[in-house]
C-alpha cells in the first residue's frame, strides 16, 4: 500500500504468499506486482533501467505519468503474447504526486486509489469504506494495514506481508510490513474465558 502526502491510496494483493510484491524502482517511484512474478520483476527492472537513461539522457527525473506511460507502451506491444502483468506506478515528481494502473495489455488508468490482485474485491470494500481525503498519514497507513488484512482473510490466495510506503516529495519511505497472520491476532484478540467446573459427587453403588 503507498500513502502520498495527498492522501492517495494503493494497495496490491496477489496470489504469493513470499514475493516480495513491491518493487523499488527509484528512490521517488515503487512499483507493485499482481500477476506472473517473472514477468511483473522483469519489466520493472526493465523500465528502471529505462528511468535512469531518461535522467542520464535529460538531466532530470521522468515523470511518474511518462514512466507509467512508457511502460504501458512497452506491455501494449507485447500484448497476446501470453504477459501476465498487473501493477501499479507510484511516485513523485516536479508535478507532485501520480498513481497510475498499468496491465498486461497496455491499459492504464490514472486514480487516487487502487487495488489489484486476487483478493482485490475485498480490500476495495474496506478501503471504500473507510477513505476519505483529508486522511493523516497514520489513519491511511492503518487502513492500508486493515485493508490489506481482509484480503488476505477472505482470499485463501493471497497473504503474505503487508507492506505500507509513504510517497512524499523527497520520495518513498517504508512505514511498516507486518505479517499478516499476526495482524489477525491484532484486529480479533483472542479472549481466554474462564470456565468455572462444579465437583460434582458420584454416588457409589
Amino acid at each position: 500500500m503507498f500513502i502520498f502526502d495527498l492522501v492517495c491510496l494503493f494497495m496490491y494483493v496477489s496470489a504469493s504468499q513470499s514475493v516480495k510484491k513491491i518493487i523499488e524502482i527509484n528512490p521517488y517511484m515503487l512499483g507493485t506486482m499482481a500477476g506472473g512474478a517473472a514477468d511483473c520483476q522483469f519489466w520493472h527492472r526493465n523500465l528502471g533501467v529505462k528511468c535512469r537513461l531518461h535522467e542520464l539522457a535529460n538531466k532530470r527525473r521522468i515523470s511518474v505519468t511518462g514512466a507509467s506511460k512508457l511502460l504501458a507502451n512497452i506491455l501494449y506491444s507485447y500484448r497476446g503474447m501470453g504477459l501476465s502483468v498487473g501493477t501499479m506506478i507510484a511516485g513523485w515528481d516536479e508535478k507532485g504526486p501520480g498513481l497510475y494502473y498499468v496491465d498486461s495489455e497496455g491499459g492504464r488508468l490514472k486514480g487516487t486509489r487502487f487495488s489489484v490482485g486476487s483478493g482485490s474485491p475485498y480490500a476495495y470494500g474496506v478501503l471504500d469504506c473507510g477513505y476519505h481525503y483529508d486522511m493523516s498519514v497514520e489513519e491511511a497507513a492503518e487502513l492500508a494495514r486493515r485493508a490489506i488484512y481482509h484480503a488476505t482473510f477472505r482470499d485463501g490466495a493471497s497473504g503474505g506481508v503487508a507492506s505500507v510506503y509513504h510517497v512524499g516529495p523527497n520520495g518513498w519511505t517504508k512505514l511498516s510490513g507486518d505479517d499478516v497472520g499476526e495482524l489477525h491476532y491484532k484486529y480479533y484478540p483472542v479472549e481466554t474465558e474462564v470456565v468455572e467446573q462444579e465437583m460434582a459427587e458420584l454416588s457409589v453403588a
